[in-house]
């Protein structure tokens, strides 16, 4: 099994199927830390590492056993177990939507078992979408175009079980908080019908995006529960209509609409929303920033069935059918 490992003193490792172990000697003496402290690697080939992980990315973990610090690529391994608990850990905004507390670095695969119950399905008679649950109390982003014009709507949810899989729920219980057609973004509520706080995912804070970035989205594309497409910012400012996006070839499909675009910190960097018919490898999603703005001044979209300016779409005026202007306008003022 290849291995890379970065020496730091005269002393070698020897890899086992079931874990490193060192040979005795003065190296004994280098300070350890406690087995109930530990970071655990565990391999595919089902050998065991413990130590402490002094780096990762969505590639490679590095971690120190004493002597040696050992490299892995993650494609050998099978489990992460870290001693300081979950990779993500988010804070309250005061706002609803929650930002992480110094995120570290994971592989998609890795994000997926922790952040993948925060996905959810939205469906309504006319369609469905996705959506990424952002709050504990179960509130939800999904795009504008996906609730437009229907009140009855509902949310699949996977809730994590003890044993570690998840179980499929549907809600029917779901409101329709805010609609902005411009942005095309929805706040939606669920009850969670235990009466239990959600697995919710972190926003990202300040705005940190780079051209060739690796990112993943997880949705529903046509209707294919929980699909995970990956790859990069193409570009972080796309134009269109006078708003900017985030252009990247993770392949976005109908159904993937109002789903969270992840960074490889396991924060939601955009809202997907489009992806060019026709074309390959383009894909759009909101910028989280909007996202952001959109939830804090939530009460200027409020969503009320009763107001055809909320969560409804106007038609085009109808055109002149006399040319010229009025001609209580024909006053001379206008000049030639």
């Amino acid at each position: 099994m290849p291995v890379r490992m970065f020496r730091r003193i005269g002393v070698a490792l020897i890899l086992t199927s079931a874990a490193i172990t060192l040979p005795a000697g003065p190296a004994a003496a280098e300070p350890t830390v406690s087995s109930s402290s530990k970071d655990i690697v565990r391999l595919k080939d089902g050998g065991e590492v413990r130590g402490m992980i002094v780096k990762r990315d969505d590639r490679s973990v590095w971690i120190d056993v004493g002597p040696t610090v050992v490299n892995f690529d993650l494609d050998q391994v099978d489990e992460i177990v870290s001693s300081t608990g979950p990779a993500v850990t988010a804070v309250d905004s005061g706002t609803l939507f929650s930002i992480a507390v110094d995120p570290i670095e994971l592989s998609p695969k890795e994000h997926a078992k922790i952040l993948g119950p925060a996905v959810i399905k939205v469906s309504t008679p006319g369609g469905l979408g996705s959506g990424v649950i952002i709050s504990p109390d179960g509130y939800a982003i999904t795009n504008a175009h996906v609730v437009q014009g229907e009140t009855a709507l509902r949310a699949t949810v996977w809730f994590l079980q003890p044993d570690g899989t998840l179980k499929r729920t549907d809600i029917d219980d779901v409101e329709l908080v805010a609609v902005n057609n411009h942005l095309d973004l929805a706040l939606i509520r669920i009850d969670n019908p235990t009466g239990a706080k959600f697995l919710f995912a972190p926003v990202q804070g300040a705005e940190k995006l780079d051209i060739g970035q690796p990112v993943f989205a997880i949705g529903n594309p046509l209707g294919l529960e929980r699909t995970l497409t990956q790859g990069v910012i193409s570009t972080t400012q796309r134009n269109f209509s006078g708003l900017t996006y985030v252009q990247t070839d993770t392949p976005i499909n109908p159904g993937n609409s109002g789903g969270p675009l992840f960074n490889t910190r396991g924060e939601v960097i955009g809202i997907t929303n489009m992806g060019i018919l026709g074309g390959e490898a383009l894909g759009f999603a909101i910028p989280a920033r909007y996202v952001k703005d959109f939830v804090r001044n939530r009460e200027a979209f409020t969503y009320d069935r009763s107001n055809p300016n909320s969560g409804h779409i106007y038609h085009q005026p109808p055109t002149r059918s006399l040319s010229g202007g009025p001609s209580v306008l024909d006053d001379g003022t206008a000049g030639d």
